[in-house]
């Protein structure tokens, strides 16, 4: 999102730009183009084809308008002629003739006025069947008003310096940029035919070149390293530069050229501007999405060189922003986000589409300036200065009359309020006056009062302006903010009406269902920016990667369609993918959010499937981090339901599919892993050294990590309760409850409060786990947590037993009532915990005969031994095996008694003499 605000909005249409020669050419060929005739196909073209390609000519032409240098009139006709129709040897005539009959102002006028009529409305609006017409509102219709404005505004001066300059320009000959008479002559001049183009980087249209050149190849001997050079950028060729699916990305593509250019007398390249912010933008969209492709100091060098050859190309400025920001570098960051807005003021782009006046553009710009501080504050774990910049930008908003940038506001403080740990906002978002006086309200409100308030301002905002992608983006945060938190009314006087302090499945589902369906009208969205970011500008990347990696002879004539000019972007291979990208975003994190919201309901295969589809389906349009989490949430399904083995040999490949970065949910992942195994092979001191890994993650910054420091603790009091000890356990727990209480982390303590009362019984304390394990029930209810509900009433009966026989049957009956549930969503361990429960509830009725039926009770044993043996659980294993000991010794099976007692002591065993170094799973830790 950030990238997109820093990029600006913009509309169709061109501004003024100078008249030149080219620019005249290029008007000449849209009057042969489309000609004020009655003819479907108008006179030389032979055929429709022939004629769209022509169009399609001219559009590429038009897209490169405002280019620092333009082409002289013998590399046009080589373009013109590279499109390779039989007309062009006329096309390429008349166009000389025409330009040469130019020798008056008094033709120039004339010119201008026949172009009139191209794109003139017909009499009385009616339009033949077969009549050509040029939209006025088109890309081509809107670049001949602009050229035909732009002669208006000339003095006589400069029609005269026009008419020098048309002059020079058709009698300019350069025999570097003569066409060649026989392509086949030479299968490299073939190749490299089309990588002689011109980079033409633009800012406030003056005229500078910047040469990439100096393409070479230097090996190195002594360390076998490859160093490619282009002009003063160096890229070590052993820097590996890869995406999320592990392929090479600017490696590739830097060898690419180079292979390509080796052999020819030809030193260098040269692009147009769209190409090269096309590409830029590729390397932004990369580096979001994958924080670890391009190694920090690699890829700054790069920048750099680049921003040498190219000072007024701020992007890179832009791109430098980025790669500091997602390597964690503060002062890198900061630094070129200044640079990018103090010089370019963050609203430079192919065209200045721009129609308000400079001090509206100037305001736009530092708003769109504290978005991204805004955004690089959260991202670097400073929540306060981040709301500060946003509460600026807010009252920003509303003095200049910005409605659609105080909507995306609104949604930034929001989201930042739901994803950061925020216990009270005064003094940061301005007086809280505004909001309780138009909500009526007569008491302050909470953090959580006023992101409500908020969601509802944005949305309300986002609707009347029609924004639909910040409509979606709303209604998933409101389909968040409904999965954690109950509805309380907002008013603190009046009549009193029942309300039921519970969250609403049904209104998370159809927030979520809403947000799709807004998803499908995007291309209404008025404010959105059309899927022009460049994409096609990068199809010259692909074709120079694909000519690398084949044979020249070979496809020689693929090549030659793929690289013999510039306008290769309108082939079908390179169309872009007709859903913006962030939709395609937006889209996936309505599966991964329906994902978590089964995930705290309890559906384990509803969370695998929304997991499966948002894998399957959204790789493409996904950051690495949003895609790794789907890959977080499979894996531990895996681990839950298959075992450790199968999670890990999944962990192994998510971990080549993702790069190495610090606080990457894969890595936490592991470290979860690897501490829940340990915890259950009884390796206790590795369990602590792993709490203390997890702990090194998180920030020291309150309100920040809050997910990972919650993490961190129950994992730190469950070792200690494994220790059994249990009056830390106890304290770090009671803790970490105060902490989640502040944040307004009812969720999260209903965990906390669940834990509590198993530190409790197992201190012998049942009274106060009692207390306990009944308050996480009640917020297992008021959240609608059905599966940690089951787990809680699964520690109820088993609290109901350490009473007495007495209260079995009490137990047996509340244990039935949540098995359906257990059996049908729990995981190995949970499964196995309530078939041991089951057994006990049978063993200690007194009313049960165990000679009657004793599978009653060996079944579920039998079950959960098998399980815990795949979990690896001893200590649950063990228990299990003794009580089927038991079993068969007072049934008087003395064979079965032994092999249950011999699994018994295998486990007790294994639990006090764990064998660390022996263990594969520790062996990278």
């Amino acid at each position: 999102m950030s990238r997109i605000a820093a990029a600006g909005v913009s509309k169709d249409g061109f501004a003024v730009f100078d008249l030149t020669p080219h620019k005249v050419a290029v008007c000449q060929l849209i009057q042969l183009f489309a000609p004020p005739s009655q003819q479907t196909v108008p006179f030389p073209f032979e055929s429709i084809s022939q004629h769209n390609r022509l169009g399609l000519f001219i559009f590429s032409l038009t897209r490169a308008c405002n280019d620092f240098v333009e082409p002289p009139f013998v590399d046009l006709v080589n373009q013109l002629n590279a499109v390779k129709d039989s007309v062009n040897g006329w096309l390429h005539e008349h166009l000389m003739s025409s330009l040469s009959e130019i020798s008056s102002p008094d033709d120039l006028f004339n010119f201008f006025e026949k172009l009139r009529g191209v794109i003139a409305t017909p009499d009385g609006g009616h339009l033949e069947d077969d009549q050509i017409f040029l939209d006025p509102n088109s890309h081509l219709g809107v670049f001949l008003r602009c050229c035909i404005l732009s002669f208006n505004q000339l003095t006589f001066e400069g029609v005269c310096h026009l008419l020098s300059n048309i002059s020079t320009y058709c009698n300019s000959v350069e025999s570097s940029y003569e066409l060649q008479e026989d392509l086949d002559e030479s299968g490299f001049h073939e190749l490299l035919e089309g990588v002689e183009l011109y980079t033409s980087l633009d800012e406030a249209n003056r005229c500078s070149l910047y040469d990439l050149s100096s393409l070479c190849n230097i090996d190195d001997d002594d360390n076998n390293t490859q160093a490619y050079s282009c002009g003063n950028i160096q890229v070590l060729a052993d820097c590996e530069f890869k995406s999320t699916d592990g392929n090479p990305l600017s490696r590739k593509f830097v060898s690419s050229v180079i292979n390509n250019s080796r052999g020819d007398d030809h030193q260098g390249f040269l692009r147009t501007r769209w190409q090269v912010e096309g590409y830029l933008n590729m390397q932004a969209d990369i580096l979001e999405r994958d924080a670890g492709c391009f190694p920090l100091n690699s890829f700054n060098a790069v920048l750099n060189k680049l921003h040498q050859l190219a000072p007024d190309l701020h992007r890179v400025d832009y791109l430098q922003y980025l790669n500091g920001l997602f390597h964690n570098d503060y002062l890198v960051a900061m630094d070129n986000l200044h640079s990018y807005f103090d010089y370019s003021a963050g609203n430079e782009g192919i065209f200045n589409r721009s129609s308000v006046s400079p001090p509206d553009i100037y305001v736009g710009r530092y708003e769109t300036a504290l978005l991204c501080l805004g955004t690089m504050h959260c991202y670097f774990g400073h929540p306060r200065k981040a709301l500060e910049a946003r509460g600026i930008l807010k009252l920003l908003a509303r003095q200049s009359n910005d409605d659609a940038c105080l909507a995306y506001t609104l949604a930034a403080i929001c989201n930042l309020l739901s994803d950061v740990g925020i216990s009270s906002t005064a003094g940061i978002l301005g007086s809280q006056d505004s909001l309780e006086t138009s909500m009526s309200l007569g008491a302050p409100l909470t953090t959580q009062q006023q992101l409500l308030v908020l969601l509802h301002r944005s949305l309300k905002r986002a609707d009347s302006l029609k924004l639909v992608s910040l409509m979606a983006f709303n209604r998933l945060a409101s389909a968040k903010f409904d999965l954690k938190h109950v509805r309380r009314s907002l008013l603190c006087f009046g009549p009193k009406r029942s309300a039921t302090l519970r969250t609403c499945p049904v209104t998370v589902c159809k927030e979520l269902r809403l947000c799709s369906h807004v998803l499908s009208e995007f291309g209404n969205d008025g404010l959105s920016q059309p899927n022009d970011d460049g994409a096609f500008s990068t199809s010259w990347i692909k074709n120079l990667a694909a000519a690398s990696g084949s044979s020249l002879f070979e496809n020689k004539r693929k090549l030659r369609s793929l690289t013999v000019n510039d306008f290769d972007l309108f082939h079908f291979d390179a169309q872009p993918n007709p859903i913006p990208g962030s939709v395609l975003q937006l889209a996936g994190s309505s599966y991964l959010l329906r994902a978590t919201s089964w995930e705290l309901y309890g559906s384990a295969p509803l969370v695998r499937l929304n997991a499966l589809v948002y894998a399957t389906c959204f790789v493409n349009g996904s950051s690495s981090t949003d895609l790794s989490l789907a890959y977080v949430k499979l894996i531990q399904h895996l681990a839950v339901f298959k075992g450790y083995r199968e999670a890990f040999a999944a962990l192994k490949l998510a971990e080549k599919k993702f790069s190495p970065v610090s606080k990457s949910r894969i890595q936490l992942l592991k470290l979860q892993l690897l501490h829940e195994r340990a915890l259950h092979t009884g390796q206790l001191r590795v369990a602590q050294r792993l709490c203390e890994e997890i702990g090194v993650l998180v920030s020291s910054t309150s309100g920040v990590d809050m997910n990972l420091k919650t993490e961190e603790n129950l994992r730190l009091a469950r070792t200690l309760l494994a220790e059994k000890q249990y009056s830390k356990a106890a304290s770090v727990a009671h803790s970490l409850f105060c902490l989640c209480y502040k944040f307004n982390m009812q969720v999260e303590n209903a965990t906390v409060l669940l834990l509590l009362a198993e530190i409790h019984a197992k201190s012998d304390n049942i009274v106060l786990a009692l207390r306990y394990v009944l308050a996480s029930l009640s917020f297992c209810h008021s959240f609608n947590l059905d599966l940690l509900k089951a787990s809680a009433t699964l520690t109820l009966v088993e609290l109901w037993l350490s009473l007495g026989s007495n209260h079995a049957k009490r137990a047996l009956s509340l244990l039935h009532g949540v098995l359906p549930m257990i059996l049908g969503h729990g995981g190995l361990q949970l499964r196995a915990r309530a078939n041991i429960t089951l057994a006990k509830c049978h063993l200690s009725d007194p009313n049960y005969l165990m000679s009657e039926d004793p599978h009653i009770v060996l079944d579920p044993l039998n079950q959960a031994a098998e399980e815990l043996q795949i979990l690896e659980y001893h200590e649950m294993a063990a228990e299990a095996f003794y009580l089927i000991a038991l079993i068969y010794n007072q049934l008087g099976q003395v064979e079965e008694r032994e092999k249950a007692a011999f699994s018994f002591k295998k486990h007790i065993t294994a639990l006090e003499n764990p064998q660390v170094e022996q263990d594969p799973f520790l062996s990278e830790v």
